[in-house]
Formats: structure tokens, sequence, C-alpha cells
């Protein structure tokens, strides 16, 4: 009898051993599931303060008005395929707004540079001397010369006034932009750099280095309590660094080294989603700083018409300044969209000119935290598109009237080409998520389908298994 009971016992121990091993492996098989499915990803620098994932699917179509902008998703979508792509992926490809001039080497202001890429493709092929036009190399004549034929037709009465020539058409003006750090009048350092031949992609640039980068930037664009509620213009610039970040993200998602034994480079849809798409604030921020650029490009319509885009080629001059028109001109875009932005609004009340001094004041520390990048061809993009944007906030805050701006604007050849480009990048970024967007979305929802149901059954485990393992 003792035997038997002794028997049970054991028995019965030997099961409640073998639940305690089943639930403890089925538990761990569990955890190391749902970590490597949440790990997945490759990780690249932080995208600021705002990172709430929306788990409701509804609120991830994007459609009405883009926050802050006076045109919708779905016309933004229909004129960037329609118009703007097309014409922008034909006019970067021209030798002039090809080349780009920029000062590579700097010394970082804020901190020692200690960012290491990984990969040979964070070095810049600089262009040779005899590459870029060489009328890049000397000064210009201006953009209409006051004695042409057009301007001597009929009566003096007629005559125009070439005021406006000689004040703003004078070729590419020399001048600083008061929005950016950067000194583009000295030459000194300068190089210039085939953009086609350097795209922007993955290079390996990722660790603490980048995220000091980005860290330091949103902290310039949002120095306020993200927890207040702000006014247009306290939130324009994080939105503006916002949208400009998920544009770089794209591209870095959509030309990415998948693997660097075969250097095979492909689209990393996971990454794309991970760091973008899964955001839908992240995605209305893209939209409006298009929207924004946009209109600082549409505003400038005729001061870019009657600029010159001269580089010692009669046949590429004259492309160059036919897209540029055709660009500037469309009737779809002037019929569905003629103000993506209203810049009027802002700067209103008395104290618009403090925050226009304080928001002009932080995109050049932005600007001045590109010479800290620690990757040559990240620091090439960074400078281009920050310079673009700064460009953009130039123009539209330098005067809120067309035709005061046409008669007091002076650009240099440089934030024409930066301005252009950016308006490129992000018309190639917005176009991605409008084509592959939803349909990433509704797969990656379905592939991490298994969560909820993860959780689920990890609620009814876990009490029999932490009574069993006790």
């Amino acid at each position: 009898m003792a035997e038997s009971v002794m028997d049970n016992k054991k028995s019965v121990s030997e099961g409640g051993n073998r639940r305690r091993w089943a639930v403890f492996f089925a538990m761990t098989v569990l955890i190391i599931a749902l970590s490597a499915a949440s790990t997945a990803a490759p990780k690249i620098s932080l995208f600021g303060k705002f990172n709430t994932l929306c788990s409701c699917s509804q609120q991830q179509k994007y459609t009405g008005i883009v926050e802050d902008c006076c045109c919708n998703y779905e016309t933004a979508n229909l004129l960037n395929e329609e118009v703007l792509y097309p014409s922008l992926q034909e006019l970067v490809k021209t030798p002039f707004f090809r080349y780009f001039k920029v000062k590579l080497w700097c010394d970082c202001p804020f901190w020692p540079d200690d960012g290491m890429c990984k990969l040979r493709d964070c070095s810049v092929c600089e262009c040779p001397d005899n590459e870029f036009p060489e009328l890049f190399k000397r000064p210009f004549r201006r953009g209409l010369p006051s004695d042409a034929p057009k301007c001597q037709e009929g009566k003096p009465e007629a005559t125009v006034d070439r005021t406006l020539d000689h004040r703003a058409f004078r070729g590419w003006k020399v001048t600083d932009n008061p929005w950016t750090n950067d000194d583009e009048t000295d030459n000194a350092e300068m190089t210039y750099v085939n953009l086609q031949l350097n795209p922007e992609r993955y290079t390996g640039y990722t660790g603490p280095s980048a995220r000091r980068i980005w860290d330091a930037v949103y902290s310039e664009s949002l120095s306020t309590d993200p927890s207040e509620e702000l006014c247009q213009e306290e939130r324009l610039l994080y939105k503006l660094i916002s949208g400009l970040h998920s544009s770089i993200s794209i591209h870095i998602a959509a030309d990415y080294l998948l693997n660097e034994d075969t250097n095979s480079w492909g689209e990393n849809l996971t990454l794309m989603y991970d760091r973008v798409l899964r955001y839908p604030e992240r995605v209305g921020n893209l939209y409006f700083t298009y929207l924004f650029v946009l209109r600082a490009v549409t505003k400038t319509a005729r001061y870019l018409e009657q600029a010159e885009y001269d580089i010692g080629n009669p046949t590429e001059d004259l492309k160059a300044h036919s897209l540029i028109k055709q660009l500037l001109y469309n009737p779809k875009l002037q019929a569905a969209c003629p103000l993506p932005f209203d810049e009027a609004k802002l700067w209103k009340g008395q104290r618009g000119p403090e925050l226009k001094q304080k928001t002009q004041e932080q995109f050049r520390n932005i600007s001045a935290l590109m010479d800290c990048v620690g990757c040559e061809k990240c620091r090439l993009w960074g400078k281009l598109q920050v310079l673009g944007l700064g460009t953009a906030l130039k123009i539209l805050f330098s005067d809120n009237g067309e035709d005061k701006i046409f008669r007091t604007l002076q650009l240099q050849r440089n934030e024409a080409i930066a301005l252009i480009n950016l308006l490129n990048r992000l018309s190639e970024s917005v176009k991605f998520v409008h084509e592959k967007g939803a349909a990433l979305e509704r797969t990656m929802e379905q592939q991490s389908g298994f969560f909820p149901i993860a959780n689920v059954l990890l609620a009814k485990v876990w009490p029999f298994s932490s009574s069993l393992l006790r």
C-alpha cells in the first residue's frame, strides 16, 4: 500500500514536471517569436518626439485636406503623378540642375566628428574640373539685356521697364541666404558634385552618430514642450523637418543594400513601413513639406521663368528653360491646386515677428548641424535638401506679395538647383507612398496579425504556468 502511494506520488510529480517543462518551452518559443518579429527590421536613426503608433487602420487612409495646407491628398497625388513627377525627373537630369556646389569638409561646430560609415557608398565622387559646365566657373550675364529687341519694340510708352532685370535677373546672384548657415559666397572650399552619380541611398551610416544628428535637429525644430498646444507658426519647422526626414528614410529604404556579400540592392519594405508608413503623422508631414516646397516654386514662377540656365550648350540650355516653363505654368497644376500652402496667414499678431525670427535662428542652427554629419554622401544630400528648404523659407517669408517678391527676390544658382532637386526628392517619396503605401500597410498588418492572438494565448497560459513554476 505504501509502495502504491509512493508510486502515485512519483507519477504525479513526474507529470507535473513534464507539464512545467512543456509550458516553459511553449512560453519560451512564443517570447522568442515575438521578439524576433519586433526586431527583424533594420534600425536607422530616430524620428524625434512623436512616435505614437495608431492601431486604427481607418486612420491610415489619407484623404481630405492636408493639415495646414490648401490642397487635399487626392489632388496632390494626382498632380504629382500626371504633372510634377515626370517633369521633375527630366529637369534634374539636365546639366544645369545636375551639378551642385557644396562644401563637403567642414569642422563640426558642436562636437568632434566621430561618425564612421560602413560602406564605400558613403563617399562622394567629385567632378573633375573638365566635367562641369565652364560657365559655372565665372560671373554671369544678366537674364535679359535691356537692349534686347523685344524690349525696344513700339513707341517709348510701350517700352518695358527693365529695372526688374537689373535688380533681380542679372544671372544668378552671389548672395548669402539668411535662413542657412553656410556662406554660399565662399568658393575657396567648394567643389562641384554630379548628383546623378551620387544618388541618395543607404550608406551604412547608423548608430549613435547618426542618432545624435537627428536628436539635435529635432531639439532645434521643437524647442517647446510637445505636450503644449502649439500655434501653426510654432509647429511649422517641426513638420517640415519631420516631412524631410520621412522622405530621406523612404529613399534609404527604396535603395537599400540587401546583401553586402553579393552587393545586392533593392527595396527594404519592412524598414519603410517600420520607419514611416506605420505612423500617419509622418506621412502627413511628408505631404505638408511637399506642398510647402511646391508653393515656393510656384510663387517664384516669374523669377524662374526669366532666369538664365546657360551651361554653354544651346540645346541643353533651351531644354532646361522649356522644362521649367512647362512645370511652372502647367494648366492642371494651376487649376487643381493654385495655392498649395498659404504663407500669408503666418506671422500675424503681436508675436509674429518674434516667432519668425526665432524660427529663422532655429533653422540656421539646423543647417549648421549638417557639418556634423559623419558620412560624406549623407552630408551632401543633407546640405542640398536643407539648402532647398531654406530657399523655400526665404521665398515664402521674405515677402508675402508675389508682385513684390518678383521685384526684390535674389536667388543664387545653387539655391535654385537645391530647391528643384528637393522638390523632386519629395515628389519621388509621395509617389512611392501613394503607389505602394496602402498595399504595404495591409501586408504588414496581416503578417503581424498573430500579435493579438499571441497576447490572448499568453494571458491564458501565464496564470497556469506561473502556478506550476512556483
